[in-house]
């Protein structure tokens, strides 16, 4: 069961890196082509006479960026166009529309046709491993813009993801690009946006002050606009209709179903769009992790987070020694060191040997294990002993076609038996970080394999992969969210690229 496919053969691979090579510049988007990068499937366009919306920040000057965008799309394109002013207040908002970025970025692909947080991460390393420098140096910028102007990372530049951000990546980003480019004044400008933005998830709504540690939470209020229109199944179905049923059959018993699901009237509650909103900014959207379908995440401290925060202290120390501020760089030190102390007490578990996220209502872990696991050992704050641990548990996830998600199948593409390109990466280099090389290498040639194997049949890399089948098919498996398997696509070309340049012998 567990026999990887055949690593593809010489061919196979130049094939593959030359449909990526060629792929960015279809996923690519800038206002220079501003009906592809406008154009939303996830809400109602309604025809193509409608005027696409493209929001300004209030700190631009939207007279002179009017004029720019004229100038630089012609006429007949800037009539099916209208800019606006962001309001003050997002619950202002009464027509969705795309948010103004200065630059060209890479999208993800299929539906998501904008600028994701996460996925910019790898997109961005994808760029830089082959040869994009100037695409990959606008990603982070545009990245540090939404910050300037928009207050964090999106979730991704639309409005309707104004309320939530995504797992926090900036740190990373902005080190991939000085490591590339050696552009110390360029660096040192990045360093108070990016405590800006350490700051959103280190003050309330997002800190837990009981325990010091992070949580996802969207502050947005009600259904969300791209999940009520768009995620529907054959049936009519939206994904807050089965949800609904889920949760008063399925999880009829679960003791906290109340706070979700109101049964005497049939109605989800208000705290049920919450849970579901938030676990979009954990990027997590869905599994079972945080309770049925995420939707308890706001009462959990996840590991994959607080993870994420302290690599951000870890890199604003090192940032602040290049600007050679080594007292401001010692306080980021003690704070990282301080966090590394607070994931290994909440979320190590000597009797599995692998971390898990922390319930804060209970003050317990939940034991259900999944593949941020790994993430301590990546960002080097596991012990050795605690990595010979957790490497003895690879085989709870390891499948013919790299790691699946999860150890359960419950529905959601977040779980098993499917494997996302990102989570191979970063448990690979967790491998490779502290020795395990032939462990590495074989969850890269599993996961490369398989996405060759599709690549033949299908043409093109998608978002995700059913690791047991090593297949690229998803009909019939989801039930949860949108049930399709979108083409493109940003993460998975970033990986294959990393994973051929590092195995591909």
């Amino acid at each position: 069961m567990n026999t990887p496919p055949s690593f593809p053969n010489e061919e196979a691979c130049r094939k593959l890196r030359d449909h990526i090579h060629t792929t960015w510049e279809t996923l690519t988007r800038d206002l220079s082509h501003p009906l592809s990068a406008t154009d939303d499937s996830k809400v109602d366009q309604a025809d193509d006479d409608t005027k696409r919306l493209i929001y300004v920040s209030a700190r631009e000057d939207l007279e002179k960026l009017t004029d720019t965008i004229r100038r630089r799309v012609g006429e007949k394109k800037f009539s099916k166009l209208e800019l606006r002013v962001l309001p003050p207040e997002a619950d202002q908002i009464q027509e969705h529309g795309l948010l103004y970025l200065p630059g060209p970025y890479v999208v993800p692909g299929g539906r998501f046709n904008e600028f994701y947080g996460w996925d910019s991460y790898f997109i961005q390393r994808g760029l830089l491993r082959d040869g994009r420098h100037d695409l990959a140096f606008s990603m982070v910028n545009q990245a540090l813009y939404e910050v300037e102007h928009y207050g964090m990372v999106l979730n991704a530049n639309r409005t309707y993801y104004l309320s939530r951000s995504h797992p926090p990546v900036l740190s990373l980003m902005i080190h991939e690009q000085y490591k590339a480019t050696a552009d110390r004044q360029w660096l040192l400008s990045t360093i108070p946006i990016l405590e800006k933005y350490y700051y959103y998830w280190r003050v309330t709504p997002h800190l837990n002050q009981a325990t010091g540690l992070s949580r996802y939470f969207d502050m947005g209020h009600g259904p969300a606009p791209e999940v009520s229109f768009s995620e529907i199944d054959e049936e009519g179905l939206s994904h807050y209709d089965r949800m609904k049923e889920h949760l008063k059959t399925i999880h009829a018993g679960w003791e906290d179903v109340g706070l979700y699901y109101n049964a005497e009237e049939n109605r989800l509650t208000d705290l049920a769009y919450t849970g579901d909103r938030s676990m979009r900014e954990s990027g997590f959207d869905p599994t079972d992790r945080f309770g049925p379908l995420n939707l308890d995440v706001i009462h959990y401290a996840p590991v994959c987070l607080n993870v994420l925060l302290h690599r951000m202290e870890h890199d604003l120390a090192n940032f602040h020694e290049e600007a050679g501020d080594s007292s401001t760089a010692s306080h980021w030190k003690k704070r990282g060191q301080e966090s590394a102390g607070l994931i290994q007490e909440h979320f190590w578990n000597e009797e599995h040997g692998l971390y898990f996220d922390l319930n804060l209502r209970r003050n317990e872990q939940r034991i259900y294990p999944f593949l941020t696991t790994f993430w301590p050992m990546w960002v080097g704050i596991a012990d050795k002993r605690q990595a010979e641990r957790m490497v003895a548990d690879l085989g709870l996830f390891q499948q013919p076609g790299g790691l699946e998600t999860s150890t359960r199948v419950t529905g959601a593409q977040w779980d098993a038996p499917f494997a996302w390109a990102p989570l191979q990466l970063i448990a690979v280099e967790a491998l490779e970080q502290y020795g395990y090389h032939e462990e590495a290498r074989d969850i890269a040639r599993r996961f490369v394999s398989m996405v060759a194997q599709s690549f033949e049949e299908e043409n093109m890399l998608l978002e995700k992969y059913d690791a047991r089948r090593c297949s690229g098919s998803v009909e019939g498996r989801l039930k949860f969210g949108y049930t399709t398997n979108e083409p493109g696509f940003g993460w998975t070309n970033a990986v294959v690229l990393e994973f051929l340049h590092r195995y591909g012998d």
